[in-house]
């Protein structure tokens, strides 16, 4: 539930920043295709999706701008889809506005160590997924 609640007002603040059209969902591609790229069907096991799940969301999210398809270095048909200015611009706000329900919540929970709280969790995630991690599955 908390989860779910910080998720909530991260998105809200966002879309206040003119990024309404974007859901949770799309920042975790934003993170999976940053900073160099990737094919849709890598894209797709990144996420824990289909191919053709990570195909729509490329095709959108090319279609609004935020991504573009290049040809891919190494040749053949593949093509690298890659972030574009308007996604960066976005994954900026999103990293103020983390930043600032983080400090707020700070506040709003005194005596309260954020950082130890993290590495707690970090330190859990290594645990429970070891080497293999599971992928940054959308999972809403």
């Amino acid at each position: 539930m908390g989860f779910q609640l910080l998720v909530a007002e991260f998105t809200a603040r966002v879309a206040e920043h003119g990024y309404g059209d974007l859901r949770p969902v799309h920042g975790l591609a934003f993170q999976a295709l940053w900073p160099g790229g990737a094919t849709a069907t890598e894209l797709a096991g990144r996420l824990g999706v289909t191919k053709q799940a990570a195909g729509q969301l490329v095709d959108d999210l090319e279609r609004r701008g935020y991504v573009r398809r290049q040809a891919h270095p190494e040749g053949g048909r593949r093509k690298l889809v890659v972030l574009t200015e308007a996604a960066h611009a976005h994954l900026q706000v999103a990293g103020r506005t983390l930043h600032a329900l983080e400090a707020e919540l700070a506040g709003r929970l005194p005596g309260t160590d954020l950082g130890s709280l993290r590495r707690e969790l970090a330190r859990l995630v290594r645990e429970l997924g070891g080497e293999d991690l599971p992928p940054l599955r959308p999972v809403w």
